[in-house]
């Protein structure tokens, strides 16, 4: 593992902005805000200068229906799910920078900065369009929310993707066509557009995607399936009344297309923390450390379904611009699947997070989403899995290690680590291991493979246990003291550095650990962490809580 501490790299970790139409499931945590936390959380560990940031997107049109359905408006069901997002971040204990929202006077202008800076340069224009709209509802529609027969198959679909043969058309090409929000009936009316003229940077996203080896196969392959088929100017504005307003005579009844000005927000949200009080630096321009320094890294944290957005759309606007750093890598995930079928907000089949939390304590939860994060396929959640990961990993194999170490330290030495003399060859095996860890648990840290990270973490765990039976304290204690308290500090060393590396994964576990041996309150640095000998050892309850089953 490279030595980040030499030289401090500025980490920008950009979390997708979930649209706060309803709650948050576990689906949404697993894909890609975890992830994002504990990538952010390590790079803080090791010295870098890290911002992570997100939001609530709040001008999608899935929150103009769910305010309809609620009979409501679009700013209050909006505003309504952000806080329960916000809220359900806290619990989760996500280390946000910032978690901003889409209605914010900062965003607004931003987005409409990048708009009129893009149309100078000559990348935007009007056309004019046919789109789909229902007369009863009096309004165009999203391809989203039409259905109708596709053209290749004899199947009904949505959008602009048949769901059963796979082919693409435009949604003009669907006979029979309704609204899935009503039912009613859709036609097709003329409306003026601006488009980004896409194809201007078909070349140059296509040299820049080919160069990236170190993606993730899925995301270079669908980004360069979606260029192969050739890029098409897309329209930015559409016929709705709520989102950002574009900044264009003749179009102060449209707003800027929610695409557009969403992936817009990681700048937004970047400036937005720079101007606010989070920021202890007093540098209002500090953002641009993170934007215009070309050595700087982004990372963005997304689902499979978001990937064009992130490698074609948002790097063409970054390019028109001329002004922005380009993603240094989209970390996107499979899909977390319940019980075998795909989280659904709309079905309503889903783990929602609030639920979870008000029976089961967030750090199991933290511990079982990554230990089946859908890194390269679709993993799935089920109880029995997620009580097993509990019971038999966190209590019987991290916890138990920990409660026996601190329970063999108090009965013999009055609570204090003993003093080592003379350690034998499996003393100075397992302390190497417990240094060796950093460097494996680092480098998968870095590749962004968490399931292995965590593995590595909870294989020190196990061997810890080993050599806690084999050494047998509790009998040579009898026989030998010193040998014993050889044991014991290296038990003791073993917990303190178990703190250190599970930080990024369990940062309460990781603080109850620091406050066993009066480390302090604070986040620990990503190196070996010594518990010396003579340090007074708090007694903590136990890590973790088993959780009973019923039959």
């Amino acid at each position: 593992m490279k030595s980040l501490k030499n030289k401090p790299e500025n980490i920008l970790v950009c979390v997708a902005w979930p649209y706060v139409n309803g709650e948050p499931h576990l689906g949404h945590i697993a894909g890609n805000n975890l992830p994002a936390d504990i990538f952010a959380r390590y790079h803080r560990m090791a010295g870098n200068n890290v911002l992570m940031v997100s939001g609530s997107d709040q001008h999608g049109t899935p929150v103009t229906i769910r305010a309809k359905e609620e009979n409501t408006t679009p700013k209050e069901i909006s505003e309504k799910y952000h806080n329960i997002w916000s809220e359900t971040f806290k619990d989760l204990d996500f280390s946000f920078d910032l978690y901003t929202k889409t209605g914010t006077e900062n965003h607004k202008e931003v987005v409409q900065k990048l708009f009129n800076l893009l149309n100078e340069k000559g990348y935007l224009q009007e056309k004019v369009s046919k789109q789909p709209y229902s007369e009863e509802s009096e309004m165009f529609l999203s391809d989203r929310y039409i259905e109708g027969d596709c053209p290749h198959c004899p199947s009904r679909t949505k959008g602009d993707q048949c769901d059963n043969c796979g082919k693409d058309f435009e949604p003009i090409d669907l006979k029979n066509l309704i609204s899935t929000i009503d039912n009613s009936k859709v036609t097709f009316k003329e409306t003026n557009h601006i488009y980004l003229k896409l194809p201007e940077f078909q070349e140059d996203l296509n040299k820049w995607i080919k160069s990236k080896s170190y993606w993730k196969p899925a995301v270079k392959n669908q980004s360069l399936g979606f260029l192969s088929k050739g890029l098409i100017d897309r329209a930015i504005t559409r016929d709705i009344d709520w989102g950002v307003e574009v900044p264009i005579k003749n179009y102060e009844k449209k707003r800027i297309y929610v695409w557009f000005e969403a992936v817009i927000g990681y700048l937004s949200a970047s400036i937005e923390w720079a101007e606010s009080d989070k920021n202890i630096s007093n540098n209002k321009d500090i953002w641009k450390e993170w934007w215009q320094n070309p050595e700087s890294k982004h990372f963005y944290f997304q689902g499979k379904d978001n990937i064009p957005f992130h490698t074609i759309i948002l790097p063409a606007i970054l390019m028109g611009s001329g002004e922005y750093n380009l993603p240094y890598d989209v970390v996107a995930n499979e899909y977390l699947n319940f019980s075998g079928k795909q989280f659904s907000k709309s079905k309503n089949w889903a783990v929602w997070v609030s639920d979870f939390l008000k029976e089961y304590d967030s750090e199991a939860l933290r511990y079982y989403l990554t230990s089946i994060m859908p890194e390269s396929s679709d993993s799935d959640f089920t109880w029995d899995s997620f009580f097993e990961s509990n019971n038999n990993e966190l209590v019987a194999t991290f916890g138990n290690l920990v409660n026996r170490i601190q329970s063999l330290i108090k009965n013999n030495f009055d609570n204090v680590v003993p003093n080592f003399e003379k350690i034998d060859d499996k003393d100075n095996e397992m302390i190497s291991e417990i240094k060796r860890s950093y460097e494996s648990t680092g480098n998968f840290l870095e590749k962004r493979q968490f399931r292995n990270s965590l593995k590595e973490i909870m294989n020190l765990a196990k061997l810890g246990n080993r050599y806690i039976d084999q050494k047998e304290p509790w009998a040579t204690i009898k026989s030998d003291k010193q040998i014993a308290a050889n044991t014991l500090w290296v038990g003791a060393n073993l917990i303190s550095n178990l703190g250190v590396l599970i930080s990024p994964f369990l940062p309460k576990t990781s603080l109850k650990i620091s406050s066993m041996f009066n480390f302090g309150n604070v986040i620990p640095e990503w190196k070996y962490r010594e518990a010396k000998s003579g340090i007074k050892i708090n007694n903590i309850s136990p890590l973790f809580k088993k959780i009973e089953i019923e039959k």
